[in-house]
């Protein structure tokens, strides 16, 4: 058995100790690789300064370990790159930023590495294993401290979201409740300009499978739609509870409510986890907006919540039918009996009522077979067969009371199963 060469440990002691010699000149060269490549991470001279020290804590706990032969296992995250990941998360800087300025760091590190072998004097037949010995230090480090950042800024994410949302909280509710009637001293307390053209979002998870849920997760979603609609600044998102929150995105330009308003919602969340889902008012104007599409969220939340399973992902105020569904999702019980009365066995959960069900409706919307027939795709025949079934189901005809049909059917469209008959009774 033979032992392991020193050659190799010797010639990282030596070009360790020739960069910790220039360790000003080395953070500087890290820090301002950083500061170009990396945009989010510019803007603020404080985060400026506090990355520097960032900077020069990691390079000297990879120094120490690579001149001393520390394991990661006993070494400790330094101070400085904790508080910069907590700074980062209270500014609302994305994750990916810090992650790729961890990624970018090493490689600026490992190429002043290079330089420095090629201008050390070691033996040239050692210089590719100090370079490969350096390179597993530094690459194992920068995999082990972006762990350790990460989670101090997920924690600091959510507990900043919290104290934030507490306080917003206060203000907003004043707002909501009509105390606070000055529209610049309410935009100057909750930094969101009340002059807007308001949409209102309520925005939750659905529980399920025991996934961990995270504010940031919400406000994320939030951003999103923004960004889907241009919105002219940020928006303000306030934290209900650990899976729900209240949010209002101001728009750069008026739009409908309704269908555009649904589309682009379901543009932002198209690669979000099916179980986030968003009740949204109609955009308003001006301070009385703010309330009035809040309250109209609220109605859209009531209809989604109450729909259970049958619920839509995205659910808005605009939307035909949404507040009359709103009003009757008060007593869900009592309007689910008053469904299965008017319709009878047409209210059963089954595909073939659902067919029947769609085409009535289409039809009591037109009162004409042919625009039905062109909407729902379908013969002009078909359509006839399908409204005798209709009547045969229900056992009259659905003329006969037609307002209560169409109220009826508008209930069994917005709640699903939760007012339909099983189909096995």
């Amino acid at each position: 058995m033979t032992n392991k060469d020193p050659a190799p440990d010797r010639g990282v002691a030596v070009v360790t100790a020739l960069l910790g010699s220039r360790m000003t000149e080395v953070t500087r060269s890290v820090y301002d690789t950083l500061a170009a490549e990396v945009a989010e991470l510019r803007d603020d001279p404080h985060l400026l300064d506090l990355m520097y020290s960032s900077v020069e804590s990691n390079v000297e706990t990879i120094f120490d370990a690579l001149q001393h032969d520390i394991p990661l296992e006993r070494i400790q995250p330094p101070t400085a790159a904790l508080e910069y990941a907590r700074r980062l998360a209270q500014r609302g800087v994305p994750v990916p930023a810090l992650i790729r300025a961890y990624r970018l760091g090493q490689q600026a590190l490992l190429n002043l590495v290079l330089a420095e072998i090629r201008r050390s004097g070691l033996d040239p037949g050692v210089n590719l294993e100090v370079f490969g010995q350096m390179t597993t230090t530094v690459s194992s480090y920068i995999d082990w401290i972006s762990q350790q950042v990460l989670a101090t800024y997920e924690a600091e994410r959510e507990r900043w979201l919290e104290n934030r949302s507490h306080i917003r909280g206060e203000r907003m509710r004043a707002i909501l409740d009509g105390e606070e009637t000055n529209i610049d001293r309410a935009s100057a307390g909750l930094g969101y300009p009340l002059r807007a053209t308001h949409l209102a979002l309520v925005v939750w998870l659905r529980e399920q499978d025991g996934s961990p849920t995270r504010l940031a997760d919400l406000e994320q979603a939030v951003r999103a739609v923004a960004e889907s609609f241009g919105g002219q600044a940020g928006p303000l998102f306030v934290a209900v509870d650990r899976v729900s929150g209240w949010a209002w995105i101001p728009l750069r330009d008026a739009i409908p409510g309704g269908p555009a308003v649904t589309a682009g919602i379901e543009r932002a969340l198209a690669d979000r986890p099916a179980r986030l889902c968003i009740a949204a008012g109609i955009p308003l104007p001006g301070l009385d907006g703010f309330r009035r599409s809040h309250r109209q969220a609220l109605q859209a939340h009531a209809v989604a919540t109450a729909a259970g399973r049958s619920a839509r992902r995205v659910t808005t105020a605009g939307t035909p039918g949404l507040r009359t569904a709103a009003l009757l999702s008060q007593d869900l019980e009592q309007a689910r009996g008053w469904v299965l009365d008017v319709l009878g066995p047409l209210a059963t959960n089954t595909d073939t009522d659902a067919r029947l069900r769609a085409t009535v409706r289409t039809f009591l919307r037109h009162g004409s077979y042919k625009t039905a027939a062109d909407e729902l795709n379908l013969h002009f025949n078909t359509v006839k067969y399908r409204l005798r079934r209709a009547d045969e189901r229900r056992g009259r005809p659905i003329t006969t009371d037609r307002l209560d049909v169409e109220l009826a059917l508008l209930v069994c469209d917005w709640f699903g199963s939760t007012v339909l008959r099983p189909p096995n009774r």
